[in-house]
């Protein structure tokens, strides 16, 4: 996928005839990744993880090659259309994180989803080092040097689905459902202890009955708001001030390089340090290191606007990618734990796809709070989100704190 989205807006520009569409793909991309985002959890919770990720994989592949031979035929139109086929399958990739937490014990959960997104530095590593490869390819078997990345990705794609297919048995639905027999009552005994130690109104919700609840009873429970809360608006901070600052550095007469050390800090916050803050939610507590993510996303926002020098800004975006780091594994471990087995998919899927929105609401909007107020704007809106997170992380999480400083 990194691969692929290096070279998209330089193809959109080329075939569509216009620098004015070269974001147009990736916006297509985004919206195809939210609206596959509660099918996707619909298939997993009913047909199970390996069918859903399958045919999220097999989307991708098809998106691959429609864009490889829209491409060819210089097509904008079908291009567009891999795209959408392209964030339906990513949509289906991030959901994988959670098909890994759940078949292991709520304890573990947080460490696997980090170390599921660490995975994710091989491939922002990775993906453009397979660029010209991948091109000086397709120039060999006298191919538009553009379709080789795409070209590639189907096949790295098809091997995926191969695996999927092929080894990921037994079903983790199967192994969760498990797992959730065993630590139900164990988790039930504890939220009872929790609550009487707790303040009146603190009180957690544990489910205690077979029934399938409905989403909208399950959108009401605290945990849940506050797992979804803590992954769209730490992604829109995210978003708003990294998408912003190559322009920010831009004006002040950064160099390329420097622009790029500014980017590599960031995903090295974002990625670098998964497996120590999925170890940490695990040890101090998902709500703890959700708040922590807010706090460290408000200094990253206080930093970017005092210096345009890049000491300080390498600082101030690594700040900001770790904090999104806390937020992401943190939220993810609450949403995790707060559902039940058959659940996990559908509400899954709706909280991609309203990450996915807010990531686009954050790339769109960057650009007109810059235009309005500059750098200082976009950073007093990222420290406002970033401060109502904090606030919703007391308010809706105050019964896991209140356990854990009785504890």
């Amino acid at each position: 996928m990194i691969a692929v989205f290096s070279l998209t807006p330089i193809i959109a520009a080329s075939l569509g005839g216009s620098d004015a569409l070269t974001g147009l793909p990736n916006t297509v991309m985004m919206l195809g990744r939210a609206g596959a985002g509660y099918p996707i959890g619909w298939l997993l919770d009913r047909l199970g993880r390996r069918f859903g990720l399958s045919v999220g994989v097999m989307f991708a592949t098809v998106g691959m090659l429609i864009s490889a031979a829209a491409i060819g035929l210089g097509s904008f139109l079908l291009f567009l259309g891999g795209a959408v086929l392209l964030g339906a399958g990513r949509s289906a990739t991030e959901q994988g994180r959670y098909v890994a937490a759940e078949i292991f014990q709520p304890a573990q959960r947080a460490k696997i989803i980090g170390l599921i997104v660490f995975a994710g530095t091989i491939g922002a590593v990775g993906g453009p080092l397979l660029v010209t490869l991948a091109a000086d390819l397709a120039v060999d078997f006298g191919l538009n040097r553009n379709m080789g990345p795409f070209w590639l990705g189907a096949v790295l794609m098809a091997v995926a689905l191969l695996w999927l297919v092929l080894a990921l048995r037994p079903d983790p639905k199967l192994l969760a459902a498990q797992i959730e027999k065993e630590t139900m009552p164990a988790a039930r005994a504890q939220a009872q202890q929790d609550d009487s130690s707790a303040t009146h109104g603190t009180r957690r919700e544990v489910w205690s009955d077979e029934s399938e609840r409905p989403i909208w009873e399950i959108l009401k429970l605290t945990d849940v708001q506050l797992a979804i809360a803590a992954m769209v608006i730490g992604q829109l901070v995210m978003t708003l001030l990294m998408v912003i600052a190559p322009l920010h550095m831009n004006h002040a007469n950064h160099t390329t390089e420097a622009i790029s050390w500014v980017i590599m800090a960031h995903t090295l916050g974002m990625f670098g340090l998964s497996g120590v803050s999925g170890w940490l939610t695990d040890r101090l507590g998902r709500v703890p290191m959700i708040l922590a993510g807010a706090l460290v996303q408000i200094l990253a926002a206080i930093l970017s606007p005092l210096s345009v020098g890049l000491p300080l800004l390498v600082v101030s975006l690594f700040f900001l990618g770790l904090g999104w780091n806390f937020s992401f594994i943190a939220g993810a471990s609450l949403l995790s734990d707060a559902l039940k087995s058959r659940e996990r998919g559908r509400v899954q899927g709706i909280n991609e796809a309203l990450v996915a929105l807010a990531s686009g609401i954050g790339s769109l909007g960057a650009g007109g709070v810059f235009v309005v107020g500059g750098i200082v704007a976009v950073a007093v809106t990222g420290t406002a989100l970033s401060a109502a997170l904090g606030a919703l992380a007391l308010w809706l999480g105050r019964a896991h704190l209140f356990a854990v400083s009785v504890k």
